[in-house]
C-alpha cells in the first residue's frame, strides 16, 4: 500500500511471515505521528462516503465503511497490544493522549449527518434490498451503532455526548495504568527460611525468579501481586501474618491514596455514564448497555444472579464452618478471615479428596497443556497448530504458530504470550491484530487472515525448569484459547461480525465451553504427565481431581456473583458520591460472608472501569456459563466428548459464524433448544444444594 509519509511503513504494511507485522521495526516513538496521519486518512475516507453523489447502496455505504480506516486499525492494533502487554512510560503517556483523541474521532463520525442519512435510508428500505442474512446483520449493526452513538440527538446533545465519551476514554486509560502501577510497585521480599514455611518448590522457584526480575539480592524470594504468585502464596504459606500482609496489598490495589488512587475516577466515570444513558433516552447505563444483548434488561440479569447467589451463599457458609473447624484444630479460634480461606480450603481438599494442589502441579506443565489445547482443536475442528521459530514478535517470550486446516490451507496465525512481567497488565485475555473477512481492500487484497493472540500471566520458571500450572491456570489457558479459536475459525464476509464480534453475553460461550475439554479423562491422561518422570497422572489422582471439581463452589461463586451484583448496582442508579459506600451497602444487602471478598473490588475492577467493555456486563460470564454447561451436555449425551456430528454443528453454528446471525438462532441451530440455568447450577455443584444440606457431604 502507499504509506503516508508520517507513518512508519512497518506499522501498516505488514510484510512479515504470512502477513504478520514486523514487530522488530516498530518503535514507541512512531505512534504519535502515525495516529495523527491515520486519523486524517480515515476522516478523508468518511467524507468520501458521506459525500458520495450516488444514491446510497449497501456497497457504496456499508461495505465502504467496513473497509475504511485500514491504516488506523493496524496502528491501533499494534499500539493497544503494546499498551496492555508490554508497556512503558512513553506508551502510557501516549495512551492517556490517544484514548480521548480516538473517542473524539469516532464521535465526529457519529455526528456526520450526511453519513447517518445514508445508513438510515438503507435501514428504512432494508426489506427491499435483497440482502443476505449476514448483510442484514451488518446493516443493523451500523445503524444501531450510529443511533447508540447519538446520531438522532440535537447538535448540542451530540457535542455533550462526544465530550462525555472523550472524558470516559481518558478515565479508563488512567484507571488501568493506576492498577498496573500498584501491582508493579509492591512486592514482599522474603529471605529467611521461616518466612517460606509451607511453600512448595514450584512456588519458591517462581518467587526467586520474580525477586531477580526486581533486582533483589541473591537468595531472595518475592511475593508479587500477579495472580500466578499471590494466589498460591495465600494457598500454601503457613505464615498467617505474611498472608494477611500480602492479601491487604492485593485487595487495596487502586485504593492506596495518592496518584494511583482510583476512587475519584470511579465516581466521575459513573456520573458520566449515567448522563450518557439519559442523553440517549435510557433510565440508566445498565439499560443502555443491555439493550443490545441476550439478557436485554437489568431485571433479567439480577434475576439470574440472585437465583445463583442464594444457593452459593448457603454453600459458602457451610464451607466456612468446615474451615473454621480446621483452624480450631490448629488452635486458631475466631472467624475465618479472607486471607485464611485459600490456605484452609487447600487443607480441607487434601483431607476430603486425599490430594493437594502441590501434588497435582507437577503433572500440569505449561508446554503439555498447550499441546492439549491444540490437540482438542484438532480433534474437534480439524485444525493443526505448528510453531514457527525465529519469527520476531512483540516480546521475546511470545511464541508464533501457524494454524492450518485439514487440507493444509493456512487458516490463521496465532501468538501465545504466557508469562507474567512488570510491563504487562494482570489477568488473561485474547485479542487480534487482524480479523478474518472476505472483502476486497483498497490495496486490492482479497480478504484477510485472522492474526490472533492470547495473553496470560503465568509465573516464569527458573532457567531450565518447566513452567508448572495450577488447575485454575490450565483452565485459563483453555479459556483464552477458546476465545482464540472463535477468532481463528471465523468464516464470514464482513469484518464487523467476524470472530468475537458478537453480543457481550454471548462472547464468553466459546471460551467457557472450551474449558470443559481440559478435564475430559482422555486429555488429562494423555497430557497431564509428570515433569520429571513423564509418567501420566495416576488414575487414582485423576479420579480425585474429577471428583473434586465442585469443591469450594460456594467460595468461587460468591466471589464472582458479588462482583457482578455490585457492577449492576452501580449502573442501575444515578451518580454515586461514595462508590465504596455503595459497594459496602450492596454487599450488606445480599449478606456477603465476611470471610470472602469480591473477586474484583471496585478500585481495581478493570473489567468495568478500565474502559467500558464489561461495564454492566460482568454478569455475562455467568450468562454464557448457562449456555456452555448446556452445550457440553450435548457432547455428554452423545457419549463422546469429540462426537464428530456435534463438533461439526458447534463449528458451523458457534465458532465460525461470529455475529453474522442472531446469537439465540445460532445456539438453537447448534443445540435445538435454549438452555435452562439448572445445567449451570449442576456444573457448579449448586443444583443439589437441598440434598447436600441434609447430609454429611
Amino acid at each position: 500500500m502507499t504509506v503516508h509519509s508520517k507513518i512508519n511503513p512497518a506499522l501498516v504494511d505488514w510484510s512479515g511471515r504470512n502477513g504478520l507485522p514486523q514487530f522488530d521495526q516498530v518503535r514507541d516513538e512512531d505512534f504519535a505521528a502515525a495516529f495523527d496521519a491515520a486519523l486524517s486518512l480515515h476522516d478523508a475516507e468518511i467524507l468520501a462516503i458521506s459525500g458520495n453523489p450516488e444514491a446510497p447502496s449497501f456497497d457504496n455505504t456499508i461495505t465502504a465503511l467496513e473497509i475504511a480506516g485500514d491504516e488506523l486499525s493496524r496502528i491501533s492494533a499494534l499500539f493497544w497490544n503494546r499498551a496492555g502487554a508490554h508497556t512503558n512510560e512513553v506508551v502510557q503517556a501516549l495512551e492517556r493522549e490517544i484514548a480521548p483523541k480516538m473517542s473524539r474521532h469516532y464521535s465526529q463520525i457519529a455526528m456526520n449527518e450526511a453519513l447517518f442519512a445514508r445508513v438510515d435510508a438503507l435501514w428504512e428500505q432494508r426489506d427491499a434490498l435483497d440482502l443476505t442474512l449476514e448483510q442484514t446483520r451488518v446493516l443493523e449493526r451500523h445503524w444501531k451503532g450510529f443511533v447508540r452513538a447519538g446520531a438522532k440527538l440535537s447538535r448540542d446533545q451530540q457535542e455533550r455526548l462526544a465530550t462525555i465519551n472523550e472524558t470516559l476514554a481518558g478515565l479508563g486509560a488512567r484507571f488501568g495504568q493506576n492498577v498496573l502501577a500498584d501491582e508493579k510497585n509492591w512486592s514482599l521480599i522474603l529471605t529467611a527460611e521461616e518466612e517460606l514455611a509451607g511453600l512448595p518448590s514450584f512456588l519458591r522457584d517462581a518467587m526467586a525468579s520474580a525477586a531477580r526480575d526486581r533486582g533483589a539480592a541473591e537468595g531472595s524470594y518475592a511475593v508479587t501481586l500477579s495472580r500466578s504468585i499471590i494466589e498460591p502464596f495465600l494457598t500454601f504459606s503457613s505464615r498467617r501474618d505474611l498472608r494477611e500482609q500480602a492479601f491487604a496489598a492485593w485487595v487495596t490495589r487502586g485504593a492506596n491514596g495518592g496518584e494511583t488512587d482510583n476512587i475519584g475516577i470511579v465516581r466521575e466515570t459513573l456520573a458520566l455514564r449515567f448522563e450518557k444513558a439519559q442523553l440517549l433516552g435510557y433510565d440508566n447505563f445498565a439499560a443502555y448497555k443491555l439493550d443490545d444483548t441476550m439478557a436485554k434488561t437489568p431485571a433479567n440479569v439480577n434475576g439470574l444472579l440472585m437465583k445463583v447467589w442464594a444457593k452459593a451463599r448457603t454453600r459458602a457458609l457451610e464451607e466456612e464452618a468446615s474451615l473454621a473447624g480446621l483452624m480450631a484444630e490448629e488452635g486458631i479460634n475466631g472467624p475465618v478471615q479472607p486471607w485464611d480461606w485459600r490456605h484452609y480450603a487447600e487443607k480441607l481438599r487434601e483431607r476430603m479428596f486425599d490430594f493437594s494442589e502441590s501434588e497435582l502441579k507437577p503433572y500440569l506443565q505449561l508446554e503439555k497443556i498447550i499441546e492439549a489445547c491444540f490437540d482438542v482443536a484438532n480433534r474437534l475442528f480439524g485444525v493443526t497448530l505448528t510453531e514457527v521459530k525465529g519469527v520476531p514478535a512483540y516480546h521475546p517470550d511470545v511464541r508464533v504458530f501457524e494454524v492450518r486446516d485439514q487440507d493444509g490451507t493456512l487458516k490463521a496465525m496465532f501468538l501465545g504470550d504466557y508469562f507474567a512481567r512488570s510491563s504487562k497488565r494482570s489477568g488473561a485475555w485474547m485479542s487480534s491484530f487482524q480479523s478474518q473477512h472476505r472483502l476486497t481492500l483498497k490495496n486490492g487484497a482479497e480478504g484477510e487472515l485472522p492474526i490472533i493472540y492470547n495473553v496470560c500471566n503465568f509465573a516464569k520458571p527458573a532457567e531450565g525448569k518447566p513452567a508448572l500450572l495450577s488447575l485454575d491456570d490450565a483452565r485459563t489457558l483453555f479459556h483464552e484459547f477458546g476465545h482464540g479459536l472463535h477468532g481463528m475459525l471465523s468464516d464470514v464476509t464482513y469484518p464487523s461480525v467476524s470472530g468475537t464480534g458478537v453480543s457481550r453475553d454471548f462472547v464468553e460461550l466459546p471460551s467457557q465451553l472450551y474449558e470443559h475439554w481440559l478435564t475430559v479423562p482422555d486429555i488429562l491422561t494423555r497430557y497431564a504427565v509428570h515433569e520429571k518422570t513423564g509418567e501420566p497422572m495416576p488414575k487414582a489422582l485423576l479420579d480425585k481431581v474429577l471428583a473434586a471439581h465442585t469443591f469450594n463452589a460456594g467460595f468461587n461463586t460468591v466471589e464472582f456473583t458479588s462482583s457482578a451484583l455490585v457492577d449492576m448496582a452501580f449502573h442501575t442508579r444515578g451518580p454515586v458520591e461514595d462508590p465504596m459506600a455503595v459497594q459496602a451497602e450492596v454487599l450488606e444487602e445480599i449478606g456477603m460472608p465476611s470471610s470472602i471478598v469480591m473477586r474484583h473490588a471496585t478500585p481495581h475492577f478493570q473489567h468495568v472501569f478500565s474502559g467500558d467493555g464489561y461495564s454492566a456486563g460482568y454478569y455475562s460470564y455467568m450468562w454464557s456459563e448457562v449456555l456452555d454447561a448446556d452445550a457440553f451436555a450435548a457432547f455428554e449425551e452423545s457419549g463422546n466428548p469429540f462426537d464428530p456430528v456435534m463438533a461439526r454443528k458447534l463449528k458451523n453454528n458457534i465458532y465460525s459464524v461470529g455475529g453474522a446471525i442472531d446469537p439465540e438462532e445460532a445456539y438453537l441451530a447448534f443445540r435445538g433448544k435454549l438452555p435452562d440455568p439448572e445445567a449451570m447450577l449442576k456444573k457448579r455443584g449448586l443444583a443439589v444444594m437441598a440434598e447436600l444440606a441434609g447430609s454429611d457431604g
